[in-house]
């Protein structure tokens, strides 16, 4: 894969500006949970010395019904104060939990935990002690930084399959009008050979010589057919694949070096499936040119047709020097390649004939350095 450091930098930018973003987010949010946790507590303080006044006076004398307001207006925090002896006093809980000891002792260990307990003290002797929670609102602000940074998440997540599927579509595009534009600048050159070599046929020369270059002038014309279906909606036929496939290994063992030993072997006369002809045997030949390139042009090259129940799978294997376990999904997204002038467009293009056009699974079944084998899975008609 070939990576552009203007991009890279860019994306590093913005990287540290989401973190920055996030992290000023979280910062706000646990001031604002620590300064509201304080007015709680203010207010549960107050509460406290309402009681204390009410310990040391009549209500109806010097303070009137103050005290008794104050604490009345305390709904939301829950509380239970306990006396000099540890027992219940007053408290906002539930009353099945208040006639629970074990329940009450457990709440007051959580209130424990949650704020530090006051005690109401007069002439140096403790009279009661507050034991106080976080309120509701208090507990949902709690979990407000995650319910943020899940909405952030999932905004992003969204932005970036959009981004990454128009991206998709873009290139989709461009590959398929490159296709099809290179079909049309074959067709011209293609049309003067086929006149060419009518003028051949009609000299005194080897007939065997214009018989050649009708084979090569017919695998031009199959080369443009493929190039002009990359982009549109291939016509799907029942071929058999055991036919087909003999034909692009007859065509690839004649044409390759001597270096490369080829073998071919199934157990089946005929199958048959839904194929395009041309694009499925481009694939075939992607795949054993990719194998003679790992084996750099000197090694041994297999196909293989097997039958498993309603699929039948196509193998092609090499004795290159393999790929590695953590690439095996990766070699089939475009740009990525292990050649130093390749384009990195083969395995994608082979993925894409396969599964977009014709249903079908392709996946690297086995590699190590003694070789790799792909396997072509297609559902039998």
């Amino acid at each position: 894969m070939r990576f552009d450091p203007k991009k890279r930098t860019s994306n590093v930018i913005l990287l540290i500006a989401a973190f920055v973003i996030v992290s000023l987010i979280l910062w706000n949010t646990n001031s604002f949970f620590e300064k509201f946790k304080q007015e709680e507590r203010n207010k549960m303080e107050i509460w406290a010395a309402a009681e204390s006044e009410l310990l040391q006076s009549p209500i109806d004398q010097e303070l009137g019904n103050l005290p008794l307001i104050v604490m009345g207006n305390n709904t939301s925090t829950p509380m239970i104060l306990l006396n000099e002896e540890g027992s219940i006093k007053t408290h906002n809980i539930p009353e099945d939990i208040a006639k629970d000891s074990l329940k009450i002792l457990a709440l007051i260990n959580k209130f424990k935990s949650e704020n530090e307990p006051i005690q109401i003290v007069q002439d140096g002797d403790l009279l009661q002690t507050l034991y106080y929670g976080n309120s509701e609102v208090l507990n949902k602000l709690k979990y407000y930084p995650v319910a943020l940074l899940l909405i952030i998440f999932l905004f992003g997540a969204v932005i970036f399959f959009f981004f990454k599927t128009n991206k998709a579509s873009e290139q989709n595009k461009l590959w398929a009008g490159m296709a099809k534009e290179t079909a049309h600048q074959i067709g011209t050159p293609l049309t003067s050979l086929l006149g060419w070599n009518e003028l051949l046929k009609e000299e005194k020369i080897n007939p065997e010589i214009p018989r050649e270059i009708e084979k090569d002038i017919s695998r031009l014309q199959t080369i443009t057919e493929r190039f002009s279906k990359i982009g549109s909606i291939p016509n799907l036929e029942a071929h058999d694949i055991v036919g087909e496939t003999q034909k692009a290994y007859e065509y690839l063992k004649k044409r390759s070096s001597k270096l490369i030993h080829f073998s071919f072997s199934t157990q089946i006369d005929e199958l048959i499936v839904l194929l395009n002809p041309p694009l499925y045997n481009w694939s075939i030949e992607n795949l054993v040119k990719n194998g003679i390139d790992a084996m750099k042009g000197k090694g041994n090259i297999a196909i293989q047709i097997e039958k498993a129940g309603s699929f039948v799978h196509v193998l092609v294997s090499d004795t290159g020097h393999g790929i590695p376990k953590s690439d095996f999904q990766n070699i089939f997204n475009p740009g990525v390649t292990t050649k130093k002038r390749g384009w990195g467009l083969g395995l994608s293009l082979v993925k894409r004939i396969i599964e977009e056009y014709h249903k079908g699974k392709i996946k690297v079944l086995s590699s190590s350095k003694e070789g790799t084998i792909m396997q072509i899975s297609l559902r039998i008609r």
